[in-house]
Parts: C-alpha cells; structure tokens; sequence
C-alpha cells in the first residue's frame, strides 16, 4: 500500500473511532412563556467549548462519551443554571431541554440525568413542561406519546386527547362538539375543509410517523385565527434533525373479519395499488364538456355509454395481508459557513377492510315499530395511503432562519358494497351494489422566516400554497328486486327515466387551491418590574373552488324483462344498447341534467390581530387582546342573476382573554372568555343534491346559512406534581347564536333528504379530567406509568323549527368521553408496551324529521369500547426496534338506534330499533424497525 493510501486509510479510521466515542446533546431553551431564548450561553464545566442557542432557542454540542459532563446556561435577565450529571451516548443524541426563570446573576443549579433518546427533539418532560407555560388552555401531543401507540395517522392520535374522539375514523369531534367547530392548522399555517360533503378536516391525511408533536388549543387567545368553538389542532411536523439519520421501517398484517375470506374488489386499473386512478375509470375517447354531450343525438349518447368498461361487478379473490412501508431520514450539515438541515420522510400503508353493515328505515309510532326497508351491506374495502414530506431549512446565523416544508398524500378508499334485503314500502327482495373509488390528494408547500431584528424584536413570516384535488370517477350502482314471497327471477330496477340509484355512473371532481401569506411582529419590554409582550400580525387567505358532477344514467324506454333479468355482469354489455332510437326495448345512455350538479367558490379573509402577554406581577399572567377577521365569500356562480350566486362580506371582532395564576410553582389555574364564529363549508352553500347510496337520500345543501357565533369560557386547574406527571380538572361553558346542524327530512324511498339549518341557540358546558402519574410508589410498579383522561359534557338544541319546538342534545355531541392508557418502560432492556381504552358516550348521528305527522327520531350513536394493544422490544444493539399493534380487540358492535321511549336517552339494545350497525374486525400488525445511520 502506497504512503498516500496508507495515509487516507489511517484518516478515515481516525474519524470512525472518533465518531464511535462522541454523542450529542441537544435540545431547546425556553422562558417560562415559552419563548425560545436566543443567545443563551452554554459553558461546559472544567472544559474549553462551548455554543448559544439561535433564533429558535436550540442548541448543539459534540461531546464525548467518556465521563459526565456539567453545563451552565445564562442569559441577561434569567437566573443562570447548571444542569449537571449529562449523560452522552455514542452515535446518539441526548435531548435536553431547559427552562430558565427570570432573576439576576444568582445561580440556580438543578441535577438532572437526561434520558437516552435517539434523534428526536420532543420528550414526554418537555412537553408536559410547555403545556405547564402555555398562554391558554391546551393539550399536548408528543412524537414520544405518538410512538407508543399503535396509531398510524394524526386522526387516530388525536382522539386519545382530553375531551376529543373520532368519527367515521378520522374527523376529529372536541368537547363533544361536531367537527365543524374545529379548525386545523400545519405547521402555523391555516388550514381548510378536505371533504366536499362536510366541514372538517381529515386527519388521517398525515402520517404519525410525520409528525413531531400537536398542540390542541380548546381556548382562544388572538393570534389564531378565530374560526373554531371546540379546539384548533396544530400539527407540527419534523424540523432540522440534530445529527443525520436514516431509519426504515416494514410490516404487514391483517383484520379478523378479512384474513382467509373471500374478498371482492372491482377490476382498476395498474395503479390502484399507488392509490391513483390510471385513467381506466376515466370518461371515454371523444368526451369533451357537459354542453357538448348534451347536443349529441340520442345514438351518440350511447355510442359513448357503450365504450364504457362493462364493470358492475366484483371477483372474489383471498383477502392480501395489509402492507406498510416507511423510510426517513435527516441531515444537518455547513454550507456557504451556514447551517443547513433538512428531514425527508416517504410513507405507503395498504389495508384490506371488510365492514359488515345493517341498513335499515323505521317507521315508529309511539312504542310500534314498523320497517320501511331493511338491507345487510357488505363493504369491501382497499385503502391506500401514499405520501411524502420534505423540508429544507438554513440557519443563516443567530439570529435568522428560513425553512420550507413540503408535504404530499394520496388517500384512496377503493370499494366494492354488497346489498342484500327487504324492501316493505314496495315489497320486494333486493339485491344492490355500488362501486366506488375515491382518491384525495392533498399537496402543500410552506415558506417561513424568523429573525430577530433587535434584541427585544422579533419578526415570523409565512407563505403557503395548498392544492386538495378530489376525484371520484365512474361511482356505479346498480338494484334488483322481485316480489317478496315469490320465486321470481330478480328483474335490474330501470326505466325510461334517469334514476342517480341504479344504473347510474357519476364522476365527482373537487379542486381547491388555497393561498396563504402573513406575518407576525413582536416585542418584548418591561415594565412592573416584569418582561412583556406585544403581538401583532397579518394574515390573508384566498381560496378558490371547482366543483363538477357528471352524472350519468342507463334507461330502458320500453320495458324488456328478459333484458333486465340478465346477471350484472352481463346485463349492460354493449350489445344490449341501442344502435338507433327506435330499439326502444334496449338501453340507452344520457346524462342526468340539472346545473345543481356544479358550483364554483371564491373566499377572501383578511385578518388582523393586536395581543398583549402582560406579566403583572411573578404570579400572574394575562395574555388578552383582539383579531379583526373580514370575510368575503361568492358561492355559486359569479352571474348575479343566476339562482345558484350568493354573495356575502361580514367583518367579525373576536376578543380574547386568558389569565393564569400561579398558585406554586407547580400549579396553575386559569380563566379565558373569548368570541369566535364558525361559517358555513362551501358544500353546505351550494344548490348541490346528491344521492348517498348508505344513507339511502340525498344531501342537500342551503344558500340561506348564516354563521355561528360562539362565547366561550373556560376555568381549569393544572398541577405538575413532577417531571413527567400532570393533574388538571376544568369546567368550560359555550354558547352559540345561529348554530348549524344536518336536519334529516323524510320522503318515500329515495327521495328523503339531508339538508342544512340554523338553530335559534345552542348551548354546551362540562367538565374535563386528566392525569399522568409514575406508579413508581410501589416496587412491583415502578416502571409503569398511568395516563387518564375524561369529560362530561351537557349540551341543548333550543329552536322553533317549522312551527315546531325543538329541545335536545347538539348533533354529534357526547355526554362523556374516557381514555386510558397503561405503559410499562423498561427502559435498560429496551422493552416497552402499551395498552389503550376509549370510549364516548351516545350521541346524535343524524337528526330526525321534525316535521308534522314525521315518524323518524332522532338516530343515536351507541357507546362502544376500544381497546388496544402495543408492545414494542429493542433488536440489534439498539439499532432495531420490532412492534405488535392489535387494535379494537373487543370488536364491539357499533349500533346506531333511534329511542323508542323518549324520556330515556341511553342505549337499550333490545328495545331500541336500530338504523345501522356495523362491526370492524380487529386488526393485528407486525412492523420492523432499522436505523441505518
């Protein structure tokens, strides 16, 4: 070996060795506003070296692993701190973070032993620490905790929070209230509705694995916006890596009610498996406009039916294990003598879900119980979810940063519903289906700055552009019957008229794109002898909407028995079409017309906010002031004289008050009052009427919707016993002016309806409980932890709907929620496991016909327990981690009933009549974890 290979040789050995012994801690430093400290000076103890926190208030330093180390923090106005005993871990990064009081140049010394913590910036302690110091009632959610539980998206995670639960598996209900009363932001960035049926935001959007920690507000303070009643969720998700990294992660699974079945899924095409449509359910060649079509003769219309693929079925097949797959990586590195650091993350999850439905209608008169309809549903369902997350960030020195954050995801739900029943207003056995693919893509990308212009001035900007593109191509449904009672061959349900149930093939596009800019300036000053605080910004929001149905239908313009007893996998083959409109015994093909099937939207909120953060003395602090918000909304058309335009521009001042008394150090009580509103969602507006195959009625939609006003109070106490632990029990009251709700309004098959009301006033207060304590009181138990949380939540409706006197529970409220959670951490062997209950009380589903002579109460949502289970063990000297998640071990029937005895809400299973249930299967999974670097 040459003396220059020899040389390089003994170099790069010099720098492995070197790597092996060293480890990092890191961590972030905060007052006890929780403002980040920048300029903090870190002294190593007996050591040359040293650093200062940035902008952010973080820090870094290399040590190496062969002792102990001791650090000093200080600051000009903060008592100095040592923090002795700092463990370092070869190849890891040791996370600590610091809380510095106000004071002089005294020394404050605390001991602490830091836990080993591979590469993440958030611990249970710290946490626990920013909910203790934040300027308003809230909770938080750590990637730790998130780690812990077998939940694989931000929806499943936020239901285990105080006060909060889930519906339909992803849409987020806090304090019992619906979840259009909530508001979610990503990354400090407003974010809107990603549904076109409702206003909400789904969260399973975003990956778990994505997310560095969320933040739910449940009281409002000025410099968020002021659009939510119930909580405003801010997910954060990872940032700069504090040394670089690449883990990988695999597993696979399966759900009971799937595993070794038959499993039916309708042909796709050759990237389902991606969760994106290739264009086989796409219109065909030679479709251009909705005008266009209409002006074709009736051959031509069903020329172009015919090239459409002959799909109305599904083929069986053995259900696949579910998949998954995740890959992430960070790095940190100088450029240009600059910090620069970024974090890329991409992630896949396929599952396979049977759901066995009952689907019924009751006619109830008094305590008699009759059946309209009743139909078993199996749903089969694929569900995809693809994404990817990518941020770059530069540190350009102490005082300035610049990031950008980029997130895309595709979730799909492809399914096959299966409908066997009984038909009693019109007598017939049934056989139905529906075909759906539904594909979500939501793309966002973030650019903000932070920089600190002066010492006591502080400067965040923001931008951002947000795409949600909703697709559902070729949704086909399909019904046969015969008499009851006979053995009659089913006959397909067609006629000479375009029916959206049966025959029916509908193409629904959505397409939002959301702007987004402002900025806020703050500075700090003292006065009373204290440090304080003044805030002020801008935000502007501009979101323009498309939405288009084609709808689609086959009819039969002269009766053909023989033709419509075909099987549906025949019955609609292109020779069973007209050639020419004189073969009125075969099909045809048009497009089902009416302008309610399209609207267009354009919103513009301009908002502006001033919030003081006053210290008056050590003990008490108020943080109040007011946000301006001026909306301006056109749903519809931009055609005054078309009947679908609305137009309105309302200007709203939303005050906000949050103080905080510190009884001891360890505790703190608090009182907020504010005002906020809560609009309508755009669908809601619009003239839009859709049939819903489960629901059997279609979803209406009322221009004529004001919005919600909300006066909120809360009190709370909070005791922070010691790291780790937290007690805190408060009591909340709301009421709303204007309140809106989903009105169920019957009719004969078909032709019921949901639409959208105001309710004159609502009302909704509680109470919440939650409390993390160490049960290391007894040896036995020392390293278990117990987490709890619950809240009991009254609410009333009080209306004057059509002449008639309303008095009743919110839709979508719950009278109690519990979460529960027992963890075992042995930590030296890398051993952990997690067992998790939920539960809520009943609540309204849907609300009922109020009209006279109405037969149709209010459908109830039954209380129903999950349970879960998590166990995780270190592999590999600590570079592999394998898990096993059982979620929903009870598999507990979900039961939706109507209250046959009116004086008793509660659920009584064998004398309430129920409207649907359904049951999940649990679902076992297995996932292997390896960290490269």
């Amino acid at each position: 070996m040459s003396k220059k290979y020899s040389l390089l040789f003994a170099l790069i050995l010099v720098t492995l060795v070197s790597f092996a012994q060293t480890g990092k801690v890191s961590g972030k430093v905060l007052n006890s506003k929780n403002e980040p400290l920048q300029g903090v000076s870190i002294k190593i103890t007996g050591a040359p070296g040293g650093t200062t926190t940035d902008v952010e208030g973080r820090f870094t330093l290399t040590l190496s692993t062969d002792k102990k180390y001791e650090l000093t923090f200080t600051a000009v106005g903060y008592a100095a701190k040592v923090v002795s005993d700092v463990e370092i871990t070869a190849g890891q990064v040791n996370d600590l973070s610091v809380i510095m009081e106000k004071g002089g140049a005294e020394l404050s010394t605390v001991t602490v032993t830091s836990r080993r913590t591979p590469a993440r910036l958030e611990t249970v302690n710290s946490v626990i620490a920013f909910q203790k110091n934040t300027n308003t009632v809230a909770s938080v959610v750590s990637a730790e905790t998130i780690r812990r539980s077998p939940d694989r998206n931000t929806g499943e995670v936020l239901k285990r929070t105080p006060g909060a639960s889930l519906q339909d598996g992803k849409f987020l209900v806090v304090r019992g209230l619906a979840d259009r009363y909530n508001q979610a932001m990503l990354n400090g960035i407003l974010l809107t509705s990603t549904e076109p049926d409702r206003k909400t935001f789904s969260f399973d959007l975003i990956p778990a694995a994505m997310i560095d920690n969320i933040v739910i507000n449940k009281a409002f303070v000025p410099e968020y916006p002021g659009e939510w009643a119930g909580g405003l969720i801010q997910v954060n998700t990872k940032d700069i890596p504090s040394q670089s990294f690449f883990n990988v992660q695999v597993g696979t699974g399966f759900n009971t009610q799937t595993i070794g079945k038959d499993f039916y899924k309708a042909k796709g095409g050759k990237w389902d498996w991606l969760g994106i449509d290739d264009g086989t359910r796409g219109l065909p060649p030679g479709y251009t406009t909705k005008s266009n079509f209409d002006i074709l003769s009736a051959e031509e219309k069903t020329a172009m039916g015919k090239k459409m693929p002959n799909v109305w079925t599904a083929s069986t097949a053995t259900a696949p294990l579910n998949a998954s797959f995740q890959a992430n990586g960070g790095f940190t590195t100088k450029l240009f003598n600059k910090t620069v650091g970024g974090i890329f993350g991409i992630t896949y999850n396929k599952s396979n879900r049977f759901i066995d439905m009952l689907n019924q209608r009751n006619n109830i008169s008094g305590t008699t119980v009759s059946r309209n309809y009743a139909y078993n549903d199996d749903r089969y369902s694929q569900d995809v979810l693809a994404g990817a997350l990518a941020s770059l960030s530069v540190q350009l020195n102490a005082k300035n940063k610049i990031s950008v954050k980029s997130i895309i995801n595709v979730n799909s739900a492809n399914y096959f519903t299966n409908r066997n029943g009984l038909d009693f207003d019109r007598t017939n056995d049934v056989r139905a289906s529906e075909i759906t693919f539904k594909q979500n893509t939501f793309f966002t990308t973030q650019l903000s700055g932070e920089h600190s212009l002066l010492a006591p001035l502080r400067l965040k900007w923001y931008g951002a552009f947000n795409i949600l593109d909703g697709y559902s191509p070729d949704q086909r449904r399909m019904v046969y019957a015969r008499t009851t009672g006979t053995q009659d061959p089913y006959g397909l349900l067609i006629a000479n008229s375009l029916s959206q149930e049966t025959g029916s093939r509908i193409f629904q596009n959505l397409s939002d794109y959301i702007y987004t800019a402002g900025g806020d300036l703050s500075y700090n000053f003292d006065l009373f002898g204290q440090r304080q605080t003044v805030k002020g910004g801008y935000m502007l929001q501009i979101k323009d909407r498309l939405y288009d149905a084609k709808l689609f239908a086959n009819y039969l313009e002269r009766d053909n028995p023989t033709l419509r007893q075909l099987p549906a996998d025949q019955v609609f083959a292109p020779e069973n079409f007209f050639n020419n409109a004189s073969e009125t015994d075969k099909f045809g093909f048009d497009a089902i017309k009416g302008n309610s099937f399209r609207y267009l939207a354009n919103t513009i909120l301009n908002a502006g906010y001033i919030q003081f953060d006053n210290q008056f003395f050590d003990n008490l602090r108020v943080v109040w002031g007011v946000r301006v918000e001026n909306y301006d909304q056109l749903v519809g058309s931009v055609k005054k004289w078309d009947e679908r335009h609305t137009h309105s521009e309302v200007l709203d001042w939303l005050p906000g008050l949050n103080a905080t008394y510190k009884l001891t150090p360890k505790t703190n009580i608090r009182l907020s009052g504010s005002q906020t509103v809560i609009r309508p969602e755009l669908r809601e507006l619009s003239f839009l009427n859709l049939y819903d195959f489960e629901l059997n009625a279609s979803v209406q939609g009322n221009p004529a919707l004001k919005r919600t006003k909300a006066t909120n109070a809360d009190l709370r106490y909070e005791l922070y016993p010691r790291a780790g632990e937290v007690f805190t029990v408060g009591v909340f009251y709301k009421y709303f002016d204007n309140a809106i709700e989903q009105i169920y309004n019957e009719g004969g098959g078909g032709s019921s309806t949901f639409n959208y009301q105001n309710t004159d006033k609502a009302v909704s207060y509680g109470a919440e409980l939650e409390f993390r304590k160490k049960l290391d009181f007894a040896p036995a138990l020392k390293n278990f932890t117990l987490q709890a949380n619950a809240a009991y939540i009254h609410s009333r409706v009080q209306a004057n709907i059509q002449g008639i006197e309303i008095d009743r529970p919110m839709q979508g409220q719950s009278p109690y929620l519990l979460n529960l959670g027992l963890n075992y951490d042995l930590q030296k062997h890398g051993f952990n496991a997690t067992l998790l209950y939920n539960q809520i009380g009943e609540r309204i589903y849907l609300v009922g016909d109020i009209s006279a002579g109405a037969s149709t109460p209010n459908v109830y949502e039954a209380p129903r327990p999950v349970l879960d289970f998590q166990m995780a063990k270190k592999l590999l000297k600590n570079k592999g981690e394998i898990r096993v998640n059982v979620s929903d071990i009870l598999n507990r029937m979900q039961y939706f009933y109507q209250n046959l005895d009116d004086s008793k809400d509660s659920f009584q299973k064998n004398k309430d009549p129920h409207r649907f249930t359904r049951k999940f299967g649990t679902t076992i999974g297995v996932t292997f974890n390896y960290s490269i670097l």
